[in-house]
């Protein structure tokens, strides 16, 4: 080997070593799977807001499965397919499907969640997948109890629109850590019919609601929380019925942590782990 051709050998070597570096100092992005159609919301939007807003947040992406049926039955592929998660770090349910009530098709749509796939949930997902006395407290050996302790809290309506005041009750969890409360436009404040244990509330939200005899009540809810779903990672917010709220800064904001914090990508700052920032912090 003559001496240029040796120099040309390690100079190659040196541009490998360097590329295989850097592509270890940065990890492959996430992978979300998003589930949105249904009653009463903007999905076909409010899908495409929450992948732009996260993607900008986190190295993630997110994939879509999307149907524009209105009703509370939407035909979503997921049913019936206990593996439609499969190759996913987490599921983002923000369907609305209050009749599908088949308990065979709720296993399957919790199937990936008990194998260990963690869950992120907005809005009306938390009135999805009930049947039964849900006005009552379920007990855990309930039939109709599974998506209910999945989400760690249980949630059967809502009152009008009005804002929100969210206050974070718990600002060391890192997922609310160095968030500032802040009130939404008009929105859905759900109620809580119980809390389980294996949830931890992060926070709360209060809202003023005017009377039939003209004056007012405040009520007040929990609005965003985690769970631990049997060793499984579960955020959820109840909040996000309206596209202004979904596209609001500090709603990405938050969604984002949780995201992170579900896939165990969060430090205990708040900070995206290395690698798992926006993209202009991942380089």
């Amino acid at each position: 080997m003559t001496l240029h051709s040796l120099k040309t050998s390690l100079a190659l070597a040196l541009v490998g070593l360097f590329a295989v570096s850097a592509n270890a100092a940065t990890p492959k992005p996430l992978r979300a799977l998003l589930i949105t159609g249904g009653c009463c919301h903007d999905y076909a939007k409010q899908k495409d807001i929450l992948k732009k807003g996260l993607e900008a947040r986190a190295n993630v992406v997110v994939d879509q499965i999307h149907s524009d049926d209105k009703s509370t039955k939407p035909p979503l592929p997921i049913y019936g397919n206990a593996d439609y998660a499969k190759g996913y770090d987490i599921v983002i349910h923000d369907e609305c499907s209050a009749d599908i009530k088949d308990p065979a098709v709720i296993a399957g749509v919790l199937a990936p969640h008990r194998k260990g796939i963690p869950g992120m949930n907005l809005h009306c997902a938390m009135h999805c997948y009930r049947f039964g006395n849900i006005g009552q407290p379920v007990k855990l050996s309930d039939a109709n109890a599974s998506w209910f302790e999945y989400l760690g809290l249980q949630s059967t309506g809502h009152g009008p629109q009005e804002p929100i005041a969210i206050r974070f009750t718990d600002k060391g969890h890192a997922v609310t850590k160095g968030l500032a409360d802040w009130t939404t436009i008009k929105e859905e404040l759900y109620n809580n019919i119980q809390i389980f244990p294996t949830a931890k509330v992060l926070a709360s939200g209060k809202q003023t609601v005017k009377q039939k005899d003209g004056s007012t009540k405040d009520v007040e809810a929990v609005v965003a929380w985690v769970n631990d779903f049997k060793g499984t990672r579960v955020f959820s917010t109840t909040v996000g019925h309206n596209n202004g709220t979904v596209e609001d800064a500090r709603y990405l904001d938050l969604l984002a942590r949780g995201l992170l914090w579900a896939c165990g990508k969060l430090d205990d700052d708040g900070r995206p782990k290395a690698g798992y920032g926006a993209a202009s912090t991942t380089k």
